[in-house]
């Protein structure tokens, strides 16, 4: 008999209006997959049902839309960010310093509401160390949670601005199109010019061409 085909997995949304206590703040992460960069995170809490139409996982939006909801966001709501060096990728590894990056982020953003956060919703399957506050992971939480869109969103455009910045400074490796991730022409530009002093060099990709010296 011919095999079923497995369905695809459904995220139903998350009412986050259900979380206590309040005030209730949505966390994620941006960049850990990257060869070069700092890996950074946003954390918001909303102050009002403003512009949730329009948020989703950063990652199915273009970078334009992207462009124009994150003003949005951050004239409607409180956003913060944080993030974590190459530096302290390289010492501490990808999955510590993204954690390190959202606990700057849900401090700062702490500092800006004046008060701490009640319940902090993160993306993925990983609690916040360090950190005594309320916490529930939610997977594929960019997608299916307002607070984390949010955040997602303007953590991708903070860190894609850093990245073309980065790109002026340095032209061989195109960081202002690929934002630092593994792409073919990212690969070839570091076999070709070794790495340069934004790459992570405890990544493979990376590590295999430090012989060839910073550019």
């Amino acid at each position: 008999m011919p095999q079923k085909k497995s369905s695809p997995l459904v995220f139903e949304k998350i009412d986050w209006n259900q979380f206590s206590p309040a005030p209730v703040v949505g966390v994620d992460e941006v960049g850990r997959g990257c060869l070069a960069g700092p890996v950074y995170a946003a954390a918001a809490c909303l102050k009002s049902e403003a512009h949730l139409a329009d948020l989703t996982d950063s990652k199915l939006l273009s970078e334009k839309r992207r462009e124009e909801i994150a003003p949005r966001i951050l004239e409607a709501h409180w956003v913060a960010v944080g993030f974590a060096t190459v530096e302290e990728i390289d010492a501490i590894n990808i999955l510590q310093a993204s954690l390190l990056a959202m606990k700057r982020a849900v401090e700062n953003l702490e500092r800006q509401m004046l008060m701490p956060a009640g319940h902090i919703l993160v993306d993925g399957n990983f609690k916040i160390p360090n950190l005594n506050r309320q916490q529930t992971t939610l997977i594929k939480g960019d997608l299916r949670c307002a607070p984390i869109s949010a955040a997602s969103i303007v953590a991708k455009v903070t860190r894609d601005r850093l990245m073309k910045e980065f790109g002026i400074e340095y032209p061989v490796y195109g960081f202002e199109k690929h934002k630092g991730y593994a792409s073919s022409t990212h690969k070839g530009a570091i076999e070709k010019w070794g790495p340069c002093r934004i790459h992570r060099k405890t990544f493979a990709g990376v590590k295999e061409w430090l012989h060839l010296g910073p550019s």
